[in-house]
């Protein structure tokens, strides 16, 4: 993907990386599972979905897009797909899948759920829906990969926003 050339510097002049954190949740998260080596498929947001599912002990999902992420989930980690069930795993390949407003209707997301969404830097309408999401009340953290957007509801944890490079 390619990607305006100002929105990474920027993106690089804002991120650091585990070792500038100072949230247990997220550092944990950083250094115990998207640090890891493992690399199962070769694609960033695969791998990194493939190990927060394995991190979390997540059970169920909701895929918006990507079908190919859909059968290799299914296949590596038996993942079931999510029906009236809490969602532990949101998926959306792109942010303008979402809906204005209210971003998560629709969807029975829990205290733990993860919200994973590409292509948060594809243009300024692109990045501005994104900070319209991380203020969103239910969001308590959230985290720019640049190659994606991590979004967690988590009611134990202030409210925070990170810049993380991988």
């Amino acid at each position: 993907m390619l990607y305006p050339t100002t929105s990474y510097l920027s993106f690089l002049a804002k991120s650091t990386n585990a070792h500038g954190v100072h949230s247990p949740f997220v550092f944990n998260y950083l250094t115990r599972c998207l640090y890891q080596k493992s690399k199962k498929t070769g694609d960033t947001i695969a791998d990194l979905i493939l190990g927060s599912w394995t991190y979390f002990g997540f059970k169920t999902l909701h895929i918006e897009g990507n079908s190919a992420l859909l059968q290799l989930l299914k296949s590596e980690n038996n993942a079931m797909l999510s029906g009236k069930s809490p969602i532990d795993l949101l998926y959306f390949e792109t942010i303008t899948q979402l809906k204005p407003g209210i971003p998560f209707s629709g969807f029975a997301l829990h205290n733990d759920s993860l919200v994973v969404i590409t292509n948060i830097h594809k243009g300024q309408s692109c990045y501005k829906t994104w900070e319209n999401l991380i203020k969103h009340p239910k969001i308590t953290v959230s985290i720019d990969l640049f190659c994606c957007g991590l979004l967690f509801i988590r009611k134990e944890q202030v409210k925070q926003h990170f810049y993380i490079r991988l």
